[in-house]
């Protein structure tokens, strides 16, 4: 994707953005108020499309994104986490931002964001809208970190707001129970800015009609599409009677970007489907359910939570009808009671792993909180490299399915696995 830079001005000013984390997640607007404003409140020079929910932000963002600039617009993309570098999270066409840029930004606001006490998230959203601004971009399409209400990206004035399917995540900061989550996620719901929702639960779906009456808004109810088929390549469905595909696998791919293409219809008109057919055709969102060889079936998803998991496993079942291998890991602060139900019996064999080193618990402390909550039948290799070598060797072997999830974190190594340049 492009050359890792090595240098030690860009890798200081790198980690000086990371050590920010150390101010954890701090609720609230103020401070990225403050920075933007003295940035200039680049936010205010383009226009953009906002975008919650709990599982799809990214995909439907890279639908967006792709089919606006396959009309010729100039389009900046933020999104988070990243796989392999941090310059992925703020593209422009595509794009990501360069390293002497990143440089710059840190130089010049340096003592602001110090001064502000700003944390990673805050200063990356500032670092984003400023370079946005910088490109003179047409549009910016913006994937809420956290939430929703009190993201920093909530800053934003859109011209459109998006909320895809809401489930259970995060459940320590955002709620424990799925309308408090919901409640989080509307907080982008604006006076007079149109909302597009996702199919949703009923009574996630009534909440955010409830206040986008009370804000008053307009809302659009996307449908499930129909005549969905699901490849090992891609998958097609039709929207009001029009075919369409996208080369991202699933059920779930297919509400994503009926999602997209009813943000383009809607509030673009003027775009038209030979349009947008190729810039679904165009789409490159990697590590969802991502085919890592041609010469024999193994995937990897950075899927995490249980509606996610679902999602990935039921695609996996449609496709090939048997129970794929799996290798899972999961991050430290994920809440591993959720996911059981999504991983029992879903497998020939589960192998269960981590890297403390890279944030994930380790495969033994992953068995037992699983393990605790009723998860059986399942393999621990601590090494996730021996992990995932294994299972390569099982796909090899037996052409077997095959799936590597739960995280981005581990995407650098699978990626280098299988000769994946970035």
């Amino acid at each position: 994707m492009y050359p890792r830079d090595t240098s030690s001005v860009f890798e200081s000013h790198l980690d000086y953005l990371y050590n920010l984390k150390r101010l954890g997640i701090k609720v609230g607007l103020s401070h990225t108020i403050e920075l933007l404003k003295r940035c200039g409140n680049p936010q205010n020079n383009f226009k953009s499309v906002h975008i919650a929910g709990t599982n799809g932000k990214g995909s439907t963002c890279a639908i967006i994104a792709s089919i606006l600039k396959t009309a010729g617009l100039k389009v900046g993309l933020y999104t988070s986490p990243h796989l392999i570098q941090f310059n992925e999270r703020i593209r422009v066409n595509n794009n990501p931002i360069e390293n002497a840029q990143i440089v710059q930004f840190i130089e010049q606001y340096k003592s602001d964001i110090d001064e502000i006490k700003s944390t990673f998230f805050e200063t990356t959203t500032a670092l984003a809208f400023q370079h946005f601004s910088n490109q003179n971009i047409d549009i910016a399409i913006i994937e809420t970190g956290l939430g929703g209400r009190l993201d920093s990206t909530n800053v934003l004035n859109p011209n459109v707001t998006v909320i895809t399917p809401v489930s259970l995540d995060h459940c320590d900061i955002l709620g424990n129970d799925i309308l408090s989550v919901a409640g989080e996620k509307g907080g982008i719901i604006k006076k007079n800015i149109p909302l597009v929702i996702a199919p949703q639960l009923s009574a996630v779906q009534n909440q955010f009609l409830k206040k986008a009456v009370k804000v008053g808004t307009s809302i659009i109810k996307v449908e499930i599409p129909s005549n969905i088929q699901i490849t090992e390549w891609e998958t097609r469905f039709k929207k009001k009677d029009q075919l369409f595909k996208i080369p991202l696998i699933g059920f779930h791919q297919a509400i994503n970007a009926a999602v997209g293409i009813e943000v383009i219809q809607s509030f673009m008109p003027e775009i038209k489907k030979e349009i947008i057919d190729d810039g679904l055709n165009k789409v490159k969102w990697p590590g969802r359910l991502q085919r890592m060889k041609k010469e024999y079936p193994i995937y990897y998803d950075v899927a995490h939570n249980s509606h996610g998991l679902e999602s990935i496993l039921e695609t996996m079942s449609q496709i090939f009808n048997r129970k794929p291998s799996g290798l899972f890991v999961m991050k430290k602060n994920k809440e591993p009671d959720l996911v059981v139900q999504a991983l029992e019996n879903k497998f020939d064999q589960l192998i269960l792993s981590g890297a403390p080193e890279l944030g994930l618990m380790s495969g033994y402390e992953l068995s037992q909180k699983l393990s605790n909550f009723g998860l059986k039948d399942f393999v621990v290799m601590n090494r996730f490299q021996s992990a995932l070598d294994h299972i390569v060797e099982i796909t090899q072997k037996t052409s077997r399915p095959a799936i590597i999830l739960g995280s981005h974190y581990i995407a650098r190594i699978v990626f280098n696995k299988f000769g994946f340049l970035f």
